[in-house]
């Protein structure tokens, strides 16, 4: 389990190196150069619509042998698991390379580092019940950082296989089981087209989500929130609503996200400039709320040397503040891997880890209710 967390910690480095040194040596119009891929967009084919049938299209699901959604730190022991919720989880970028707007579905590299990204992050909900994530061809971290016209296919053929894979993830859960919906990050970005393609349009479907976790992805509470499907979760024990948040040391800046954030039109077709992004707690699971450190309930730790991690419990606090972004005080010590601006995306799920099962947990056994 030691060596496991390495690997999973290992795999953020790598991701918020690229975005961190690049940014403090050249800024972002040199992030662009070195991250945007060269290469014009390759016109793929949408995903056979059977092709998540085969096991091997998964990272994670019940039946696979070490399943890294299973990951729990050492020393946690994991209350009883049952099958509970059927959990579809979407991993956040883990292709970094400009060579190919989209990652290619059987790249090794790739892959691996996205089952590490589940260790830290879908683990949180193994309590819930059984968590499935599929392999996609996922947008590369450079189609972040330019409005290109690529970027936006690029997108939409990762969303198609995302979409694919939801279709066989419906089937294989059959049509009563409870519903758990979460990603990170480039996750999050098509778990909102997800609530607002396949969960608003579809009242037997929506009945069936206890929650979905948007996290590390900005949702306007005014143009995208009322397309969605459901509503943001205000109360701890609400079911059918949605969580986000996006994680600030203080000072923050939020400049980055932001200037990005107001440039887009939102679900609705107005601009998402100026309008309130939803912010969940996930220390009280409330919308706009504030803790204490006492609140925390775990955060994953990794030692200095990277060997192994622990739980602190009671280290971090937070309160929804400003535009909707969520404040941690002066921040724990990660290592230096933390974005500009003083943005702890990388660490949004490993802040809360033992609250948000917690939070799960309890909603679906209120959805049970």
């Amino acid at each position: 389990m030691a060596r496991k967390f390495l690997y999973f910690v290992a795999a953020m480095i790598v991701l918020a190196i690229a975005a961190l040194l690049a940014y403090r040596l050249f800024g972002t119009d040199m992030i662009r150069m070195a991250m945007v891929p060269r290469a014009t967009f390759e016109a793929q084919s949408e995903a056979p619509r059977n092709i998540y049938a085969r096991k091997i299209m998964w990272l994670a699901r019940p039946d696979k042998p070490g399943n890294p959604a299973l990951w729990t730190p050492p020393g946690y022991t994991p209350g009883q698991r049952g099958t509970g919720a059927a959990i579809f989880f979407i991993h956040p970028t883990s292709y970094i390379n400009r060579d190919h707007w989209n990652a290619p579905i059987d790249d090794p590299e790739t892959n691996a580092r996205a089952e590490l990204f589940l260790r830290g992050q879908a683990s949180a909900f193994n309590e819930a019940g059984d968590i499935w994530a599929p392999r996609y061809r996922q947008a590369t971290f450079g189609a972040f950082l330019t409005s290109a016209a690529e970027s936006e296919r690029a997108l939409a053929l990762a969303y198609g296989d995302v979409s694919a894979a939801f279709d066989r993830f419906l089937k294989e859960v059959g049509p009563t089981r409870p519903i758990i919906l979460a990603g990170h990050s480039q996750g999050g970005a098509h778990l909102t087209r997800l609530l607002r393609d396949r969960i608003a349009t579809d009242p037997k479907l929506r009945a069936r989500i206890v929650a979905a976790y948007v996290v590390g992805w900005p949702v306007s509470r005014t143009t995208d929130l009322p397309r969605m499907g459901l509503p943001e979760c205000r109360a701890a024990d609400q079911t059918g609503c949605i969580l986000s948040w996006e994680s600030f040391a203080e000072p923050a800046d939020p400049s980055l996200i932001v200037d990005a954030y107001d440039a887009t039109i939102g679900f609705d077709g107005r601009p998402r400039k100026g309008t309130p992004i939803v912010c969940t707690n996930p220390l009280t699971g409330t919308a706009d709320a504030a803790a204490p450190a006492t609140a925390n309930l775990g955060t994953l730790v990794p030692a200095a040397d990277l060997a192994t991690a622990t739980m602190a419990v009671g280290s971090v606090p937070a309160r929804c503040a400003d535009r909707g972004f969520l404040l941690i005080g002066d921040g724990p010590n990660l290592g230096p891997y933390v974005l500009p601006g003083n943005n702890y995306h990388v660490y949004d799920y490993s802040l809360f880890w033992a609250n948000v099962g917690a939070d799960a947990n309890r909603r679906l056994k209120a959805f049970a209710q």
